[in-house]
């Protein structure tokens, strides 16, 4: 979709710094849990200390220690502080954490996502119950309305995990929610990029159109063109490991983000 849209002001570029500074320390965080720099068992800095660290307030801090939470990696006890889950090593060998461990580029993950979604599309296009497409098309409309970068990517992953769950098959459901984290990653570097804006190629309006037309052969099509335009518009970045070019990219954004606040 276009990214061309006016600079928002004022409250939004605060929303937005706050979006990728949580970020950036959640996948800092992440990484040590999961790669064992962080123990199990370990108690994790205070609220304040992990301010200080990371330069953040204490609410972006209590933000990421919610979505550690919510994932399993620590355990929050009342009063005491916050613990590395001892179920944190089956999370470590989940399939995200032996992706990449392998260190993939961008150009594999655009390549592994191409034989996988054009098939899914192409069966939620046969598939899709009505409640379903209203679901893509809830997704669609959210990922139109947003306007923060965060926002944008996490409702371009809400869309494209929509359609896996309308094709029918766990399997390739469970497949593509395996590529999720570094997706949301390349979907951040993508919406911050006027160039993914390019002239004629597909967006996800397209695709959605093509669904709800049961239009097999376009929609199979619009998302080939959807996810190869990557290989046109990412260059050097293509070939760097997707931890690196988000860790570049999040760097990069915040540092925009701040000089405009």
């Amino acid at each position: 979709m276009p990214t061309d849209s006016p600079a928002p002001m004022g409250h939004d570029l605060s929303q937005s710094y706050r979006g990728l500074l949580t970020e950036r320390i959640a996948r800092q965080l992440e990484h040590d849990i999961r790669s064992g720099k962080i123990q199990v068992g370990a108690k994790l800095p205070s609220e304040r200390e992990l301010a200080a660290q990371f330069g953040a307030s204490r609410n972006v801090v209590r933000e990421v220690l919610r979505r550690l939470e919510a994932q399993e990696l620590i355990e929050v006890a009342p009063g005491r502080g916050s613990f590395v889950s001892e179920r944190s090593p089956v999370q470590a060998r989940h399939y995200d954490a032996l992706y990449r461990a392998e260190r993939p580029t961008v150009r594999q993950l655009i390549e592994a996502r191409i034989p996988l979604e054009v098939e899914i599309v192409g069966l939620a296009t046969e598939r899709a119950t009505e409640a379903q497409l209203a679901a893509i098309g809830r997704a669609n409309d959210a990922l139109l309305k947003a306007t923060d970068v965060v926002d944008q990517a996490h409702a371009d992953l809400d869309f494209h995990d929509a359609i896996a769950r309308a094709c029918g098959n766990p399997v390739l459901r469970i497949m593509l929610s395996s590529l999720s984290g570094m997706m949301f990653e390349m979907m951040l570097r993508s919406h911050s990029d006027p160039a993914i804006a390019e002239p004629g190629v597909p967006h996800h309006p397209e695709i959605f159109e093509a669904i709800v037309a049961r239009d097999v052969e376009r929609a199979r099509r619009c998302m080939l063109e959807h996810l190869t335009l990557g290989l046109r518009t990412y260059g050097q970045d293509l070939d760097v490991s997707v931890d690196v070019m988000a860790r570049q990219h999040i760097e990069t954004l915040l540092s925009q983000t701040k000089g405009h606040g």
